[in-house]
């Protein structure tokens, strides 16, 4: 698979009904902002199930042993995803937030820096991970958790988001560290 995939296969209506359940929230976090508010879409058990179905077709398809979801919105879609496929949930927190020994990576934002963690003993060579957020916008958080998977030793086989905002420039920005590795958005807007 090439690095450059934009869409995960969604059947039928699927699309429709996922983004159906997203709310645009203006002036969020701060003026300006449009936020993406996923809880319509968790609150809807068809939509949820629909999602979880798509995610965990996605781990299998790539098969991963694992799977890495970025807090905390991706903790909510990737620990039922790796459920329904069989593999284990591994969290990416923010710092400061694990107990016990970390490994972490420091990434840059507009303005300052911020990092991001994962358990020392949570990937390691041999396993296959994919990582799963809910939306991506700028990069900067899933480009980070990238290079900490790595760093432990484990294979990333794949990134998969449920909302890709495309207008961000995420996408060229993890590209670049994926280096040929998938990448997947459910829905690009």
């Amino acid at each position: 698979m090439s690095g450059v995939e934009t869409a995960a296969p969604l059947a039928g209506g699927d699309r429709e009904l996922l983004l159906n359940g997203i709310r645009d929230v203006p002036d969020h976090p701060k003026p300006g902002v449009v936020f993406k508010d996923i809880t319509p879409l968790l609150a809807d058990p068809r939509a949820f199930s629909v999602l979880t179905d798509a995610l965990a077709a996605a781990v299998t398809r790539h098969g991963a042993t694992a799977v890495a979801g970025l807090e905390a919105r991706g903790f909510i879609l990737a620990a039922p995803a790796a459920l329904r496929a069989g593999v284990g949930f591994v969290p990416v927190r923010k710092a400061g937030k694990l107990p016990g020994e970390t490994v972490g990576e420091s990434y840059e934002l507009e303005y300052g820096t911020a990092e991001v963690e994962l358990h020392a003993d949570a990937t390691g060579p041999g396993d296959r991970v994919l990582v799963i957020d809910d939306v991506l916008a700028t990069g900067g958080t899933a480009e980070a958790s990238v290079r900490l998977i790595r760093r432990t030793g484990a294979e990333v086989v794949g990134v998969t988001v449920l909302l890709e905002l495309g207008f961000l420039g995420g996408r060229e920005r993890l590209l670049e560290t994926l280096d040929g590795t998938p990448l997947e958005s459910l829905i690009t807007v």
